[in-house]
């Protein structure tokens, strides 16, 4: 295996991401000399960021604002990153720049981890490329009846694109955050925890399983609410996308326990 391979996080804001410390915790398990940093790449500065890599890079982790941005300067693109119009995964490979999108089966994966019963319609709150990947897991879990409730539902639609995009045809409700109540026996959560009022917390109080994609601030409003009801959190959600990225970083089956123990211990 190389050594000196160097692999980053690129977002803005960055300095809360425990993306290098999951990863870091891989590389240590599996011997590998790797690096992995967390890079401030503001929006709009994805393609110049990327002109300046050289060879000793392999692969990226993408958060907010760039997963969509980053389609367009991909020579390559996976199904599932076509499928939600967004990557939060890049591999440089002979200098050619590969997308993948590992949200949505890391969120199915952190669902099922906590949650084994039926999903048959949920809510998403938010609208943005993270909503997108949520929404189409919880299609490919089987729910055929999904609402968004966004800020501005008048930006959804590229989310509302993407999860109609689904194979399985699912119908999709665009609702409005400050007035809609959710449905279905999943409520998922994209929203910053500034959002999360006491109004809205209030109205998502009967939903049977929560899934908070944040894991810090921890605990947001919405999970502190979460007593006698399924949690799905942030760091599930961390851990489960990380772990296919390091797979397709490396070629290496992940140490997925070693990762979460180490996230656990960084949020402590």
């Amino acid at each position: 295996m190389l050594k000196g391979v160097r692999c980053a996080v690129l977002g803005d804001p960055i300095s809360h991401s425990l993306s290098p410390v999951v990863h870091r915790a891989a590389y240590e398990a599996t011997g590998l000399d790797w690096s992995y940093d967390a890079v401030r790449v503001p929006a709009g500065g994805l393609a110049d960021h990327l002109a300046a890599l050289d060879g000793s890079w392999r692969g990226l982790s993408l958060t907010m604002p760039l997963k969509r941005e980053a389609m367009p300067l991909a020579d390559t693109v996976s199904p599932r990153a076509a499928l939600v119009g967004a990557a939060n995964t890049l591999v440089l490979v002979d200098g050619e720049l590969h997308a993948d999108n590992t949200d949505l089966p890391g969120a199915a994966a952190a669902i099922r981890e906590r949650y084994d019963g039926p999903v048959t319609a949920a809510t998403v709150l938010g609208a943005g490329a993270t909503a997108a990947s949520v929404g189409l897991a919880l299609c490919d879990l089987g729910a055929r009846s999904l609402l968004l409730l966004a800020r501005d539902p008048a930006r959804a639609t590229e989310t509302l694109s993407a999860i109609e995009r689904h194979p399985d045809g699912p119908r999709v409700e665009v609702g409005s955050l400050t007035h809609g109540r959710p449905r279905g026996e999943v409520l998922a959560s994209t929203i910053p925890a500034a959002a999360q009022d006491a109004e809205l917390v209030a109205r998502c109080a009967d939903v049977q399983v929560l899934f908070e994609v944040l894991y810090d601030p921890w605990p947001t409003p919405i999970a502190a609410t979460a007593e006698g009801r399924v949690l799905v959190s942030g760091l599930d959600l961390l851990v489960h996308q990380a772990a296919l990225q390091f797979s397709i970083f490396t070629g290496l089956p992940a140490p997925v326990s070693r990762m979460r123990h180490a996230g656990l211990q960084a949020l402590e």
